[in-house]
């Protein structure tokens, strides 16, 4: 009877729907969210030398990952008790009040303290967005969806860089580049209204909400997926910290065409990468990835034009694509699923780690000296290869352990 029971559950499973009405909001939230924060990541390096702080440009990006970091227990926990929706609109709200604020906060500290308030955002709205489509999407079906918003975060990660960069060149004003940027950011605001909360029984919010036990920081199953990421997503934050430079390097004009590219290159991927791995297994995908992404930054090292660059861009992005809905679809199957903010948490973690630990170890390496660009891509190239070695010990313990079961 139970067996009856869990095939018909099974069966509901597979015949529910992914491209639902929520789902088509969620990822139009998620495009204008995106774009809102990436619009202005390209210029905040020159932005930061013009207000006398070009020593502190490694901290433009940590800072923002690390407030993302501390606030992961917090909107995991929050999202599980009072639900996906609230955290997603305190996200987009952190982040349209204080691209408001930068044009106000015109000194060294205040940009610094702007860019740690900034970093609330991403560590809240991604976190519920994840566990929102966890709930709407079945198991057999999870790569394929992640894949699939993964595509419009991307493409707000394209268009955000691209535009904050023709945005100044045609402007050529920080204060119209941070107001767009609010401007949009309240936009994905209005797509929340129409959306319904799949959160069961979820609870009013109340301030012993925000008390944190070690079981609401992490949840140890997931580990595995959150340390592959830490360790390959470092690049992404060496890659926010450096680029912007390279660009110059390189006599690119628009400094933020190398996002372009590279979320370019991720975008239509994501379509693909998750649903392969819904077939063929998370690990053999991210290894695919993983290697790609490797040689990406090798190469990296010998590029000395633009055409190269762009190359090179598409195929790291091409990397990234194949990695970032695999290894969260990978998180989720291994969480528990009456958790799942926590399994977001968990992962999201191992992000903002990665990209932290990145954009300081990068700037600490490059010191603002162009000679120094390649050591900084292959020093980026052989933390890469520690987690293309850590996949592969896995990949090997879990067919063995698929042999003694055969």
């Amino acid at each position: 009877m139970n067996k009856i029971v869990s095939i018909k559950k099974e069966e509901s499973s597979r015949k529910k729907k992914v491209y639902t009405l929520d789902f088509a909001l969620l990822c139009l939230a998620s495009v204008l969210f995106a774009t809102s924060f990436n619009m202005i990541i390209p210029e905040l390096p020159d932005y930061l030398t013009q207000l006398g702080g070009k020593e502190y440009k490694g901290l433009i990006i940590s800072l923002f990952t690390t407030s993302a970091l501390l606030s992961r227990p917090f909107s995991g926990k929050l999202s599980d008790t009072v639900g996906r929706v609230p955290v997603m609109a305190f996200g987009f709200v952190v982040c349209f009040i204080v691209g408001f604020m930068y044009p106000l906060l015109v000194s060294v500290i205040g940009f610094l303290f702007l860019r740690f308030l900034h970093g609330f955002s991403t560590g809240f709205t991604p976190t519920a967005i994840n566990a929102y489509i966890a709930d709407i999407i079945p198991a057999d079906r999870r790569g394929e969806a992640l894949g699939i918003s993964g595509f419009f975060f991307s493409l707000g990660m394209a268009l955000g860089p691209y535009l904050g960069g023709e945005i100044m060149l045609r402007y050529e004003s920080y204060n119209v580049l941070f107001g767009l940027s609010s401007a949009v950011a309240l936009a994905s605001v209005l797509f929340l209204f129409w959306l319904k909360e799949p959160l069961e029984h979820k609870q009013k919010f109340s301030f012993k909400h925000l008390k944190i036990s070690s079981k609401d920081i992490y949840d140890p199953k997931v580990l595995p997926a959150a340390l592959v990421l830490l360790i390959a997503v470092t690049n992404f934050g060496t890659a926010l910290t450096i680029m912007p430079d390279f660009t110059k390097h390189l006599g690119i004009a628009n400094k933020g065409i190398y996002f372009m590219y590279l979320t370019g290159g991720s975008i239509f991927v994501r379509l693909v990468a998750g649903k392969i791995s819904d077939k063929v297994g998370r690990i053999p995908v991210l290894v695919v990835g993983v290697i790609l992404l490797l040689f990406g930054f090798i190469a990296l090292g010998f590029v000395e034009t633009p055409v190269q660059f762009y190359w090179i861009a598409t195929i790291i992005g091409i990397a990234i694509g194949i990695n970032a809905p695999t290894i969260f679809a990978w998180g989720i199957d291994l969480g528990n699923p009456q958790t799942q903010g926590r399994t977001m948490s968990t992962i999201f973690i191992g992000l903002e780690f990665g990209i932290g630990l990145g954009a300081v170890g990068s700037a600490a390496i490059y010191n603002n000296d162009n000679s120094r660009f390649q050591l900084v891509f292959w020093v980026n190239a052989a933390i890469i290869f520690l987690s293309l070695i850590y996949l592969l010990f896995l990949w090997t313990k879990a067919v063995r352990k698929d042999k003694r079961n055969n």
